[in-house]
């Protein structure tokens, strides 16, 4: 059985490479590519990565699958950019793919640092995701952000994580928020869904609570709160943008 790993990418030199010498074991790698202004094509070229570039950006869904449509392995390895295999993670995975049984897919835990730190709460752990799978059983969805792996088949669970380096300092934290709101506000309208400020305080303020009290982020110490804050303020814009793309579709009718 072979195995493709597929991975896009926009300005992420400081990530990368760890990432692609981390899976350099596989049978191929694909990388699809938009608008990067660093070294990130060269690198991935440098590292023997199958590199397609597109003119546009459809959303994260439509653009994970364009890199599968691309994959030629019988199973397909899905990672972030910023995310990177472990040798153990690489073990488990090859006795997987050798072996699969009736499974079509495979989940794992991620590890997350948030800021250099590894959260161990905050919702952030064990963050199982589902990214081994069989090539011809699944698709992504066509959300532009957040988008989910449908499967065709049985899902199995692997043991060892994926390790994930999500944010590296407050610069990254507040350019992820900016977008991530702005895309998932866009989502949101185009569903139908509207927002009042009252909505967007509402689930700041839960965003927070859930985070740094139900899901016990008070243990990731100084990090867990930096952590709860940055959710609430994804929520808050997130919602507040959401309600200015109704008031200005109203002003235009």
């Amino acid at each position: 059985m072979s195995l493709s790993v597929i991975i896009i990418a926009k300005n992420a030199e400081a990530t990368i490479r760890r990432c692609l010498e981390s899976v350099a074991w596989a049978d191929e790698i694909v990388v699809v590519e938009h608008g990067s202004a660093d070294r990130t094509t060269d690198i991935c070229r440098e590292s023997g990565a199958k590199v397609h570039q597109t003119p546009d950006w459809p959303g994260f869904g439509p653009q994970k699958n364009r890199a599968l449509d691309r994959a030629k392995g019988d199973w397909v390895l899905s990672l972030d950019a910023d995310e990177w295999v472990t040798p153990e993670l690489r073990a488990e995975i090859e006795r997987t793919v050798a072996s699969p049984g009736r499974e079509a897919a495979f989940r794992m835990p991620r590890r997350s640092s948030f800021c250099g730190r590894f959260m161990r709460h905050s919702g952030w752990w064990p963050d199982y995701v589902m990214r081994l799978f069989r090539r011809e059983t699944a698709r992504f969805t066509d959300a532009l952000v957040h988008e989910k792996l449908t499967v065709n088949g049985a899902v199995g669970t692997l043991s060892q994580p994926l390790l994930h380096e999500t944010v590296a300092d407050l610069d990254q934290v507040l350019a992820k928020i900016n977008m991530y709101s702005t895309s998932s506000a866009a989502m949101f309208h185009r569903q139908g869904l509207r927002a009042s400020l009252a909505t967007a305080v509402l689930h700041g303020s839960w965003a927070f609570v859930s985070t740094y009290f139900l899901r016990l982020g008070f243990l990731d110490g100084r990090e867990g709160f930096m952590l709860a804050v940055s959710n609430a303020e994804g929520a808050y814009y997130r919602y507040l943008k959401l309600m200015l793309l109704g008031k200005s579709e109203a002003c235009r009718t």
